[in-house]
């Protein structure tokens, strides 16, 4: 079944070809065989079929990869735990030891529709959850849209959120927006708005965070936060409502645009971004809303969707008044 749902993927309709310019081809990378390559001629996209969902190159054509590999978990499949190997990948939120670390170290199925491609897990037996990444590449320009989606089909009540996690490539620096700042009213009657009182910012830390780590820098408008080979791990998370983060890394600009919904709960006392690195990588992670399944079949999916772009030749960032000169300008607002 999945050499047949890959050639069908490949074989895009000849005015998809020419009017899109986005090729759907089955190649080898890192070892595995079965993946797809999805390209526009600028950059493209790798996605493993023999494991996943995972997207593990991400890239302008003939460019580094903005996510980190590694070396030794590539090109294998069936390991009986559970394996980082690097890219983007889908997980379930709030994180524990069992569905959040569930194997998927086994094949998926591709499939084609006129715009995308999407790739299906088979059914995790044990907890019921089948995942898949709906991936679309803009004919022109870099912009990536991945829609993430879970599926629960078992038939006791549950409740979870879909986790996106890009692991990036190591030695960049990550950019977080911060609300804007607004003076304190001094006295009601001064106020502007009922929210001039009230936070526009929730922030989780995780037990290995520490204040007084040199990586990060908060500032007025953005938190800094650099991955560092000599240093171990570390994580926040954020109620994120300004849309968008950036991770720039030798001149290359990753920007990962994502949403909140102020009426929805959210996973780790309300977090719709986190970001956790270590010696090894840095990993932005968007998470989806929580969704409840009552104890019945075919309810509705828990799923959310992430933007990309790439942007090139970026100068170095080093403060708050760098970003707002090289990486603001390259944000679609």
């Amino acid at each position: 079944m999945l050499a047949v749902a890959i050639a069908t993927a490949i074989a895009l309709p000849a005015t998809a070809a020419e009017e899109g310019r986005v090729t759907i081809e089955k190649v080898a990378y890192g070892g595995w065989k079965n993946n797809l390559r999805i390209s526009n001629g600028e950059v493209e996209l790798i996605v493993t079929t023999d494991v996943g969902p995972r997207i593990i190159r991400y890239g302008f054509v003939g460019g580094p990869n903005v996510f980190k590999e590694y070396a030794d978990q590539l090109g294998k499949s069936g390991e009986p735990v559970w394996r980082i190997r690097g890219g983007h990948r889908l997980w379930v939120a709030p994180e524990d030891l069992t569905r959040t670390y569930a194997l998927d170290n086994d094949r998926i199925d591709a499939t084609q529709t006129k715009e995308n491609v999407v790739f299906v897990t088979q059914t995790v037996p044990e907890y019921h959850l089948q995942k898949s990444m709906m991936i679309r590449l803009a004919s022109q320009g870099t912009r990536v849209t991945v829609k993430h989606t879970i599926r629960y089909i078992g038939s006791e009540p549950t409740e979870l959120a879909t986790w996106a996690l890009s692991v990036m490539a190591p030695g960049g620096i990550e950019i977080i927006p911060l609300p804007p700042k607004v003076p304190h009213p001094g006295s009601p009657k001064n106020a502007r708005s009922p929210t001039d009182f009230a936070p526009n910012l929730s922030m989780a830390l995780w037990p290995f965070f520490d204040f007084t780590d040199p990586r990060f820098t908060f500032g007025r408008q953005y938190i800094l936060l650099r991955q560092d080979s000599e240093r171990g791990p570390t994580k926040i998370g954020l109620s994120h409502r300004k849309g968008w983060v950036a991770y720039l890394n030798k001149g290359l600009l990753f920007v990962k645009y994502i949403d909140y919904d102020d009426s929805k709960p959210y996973p780790d006392r309300g977090c719709n971004f986190e970001t956790f690195t270590n010696e090894d990588m840095l990993e932005m992670e968007s998470l989806g809303p929580l969704a409840h399944f009552p104890m019945k079949r075919g309810t509705y999916p828990a799923e959310h969707t992430e933007r990309w772009e790439l942007h090139r030749d970026v100068p170095p960032v080093k403060n708050e008044a760098d970003v707002d000169r090289h990486v603001l300008p390259r944000i679609a607002q």
